[in-house]
């Protein structure tokens, strides 16, 4: 997957992030930047992307793992 970051800082509110840890399964987070990292439910961070205004998305690849899918979402 092809990523080209902007060259412009974006201001958010919360950044949402799935990810996987060391033995694969999926950890979703709510980021209020300089605040605080809360660990959410797959459901709500589905709601999230669903319902709320996305600013932008961040693929995050993993070295040697195509086939693993992690992103970044800034509302």
């Amino acid at each position: 997957m092809k990523y080209i970051p902007s060259p412009t800082p974006i201001h958010y509110l919360l950044l949402f992030t799935a990810s996987s840890n060391k033995s694969g399964r999926m950890q979703y987070h709510k980021i209020k930047p300089g605040v605080s990292k809360l660990r959410i439910s797959r459901s709500e961070f589905i709601r999230a992307y669903n319902e709320l205004p996305i600013l932008a998305i961040t693929p995050v690849p993993l070295k040697g793992q195509d086939l693993v899918f992690q992103l970044e979402f800034y509302v």
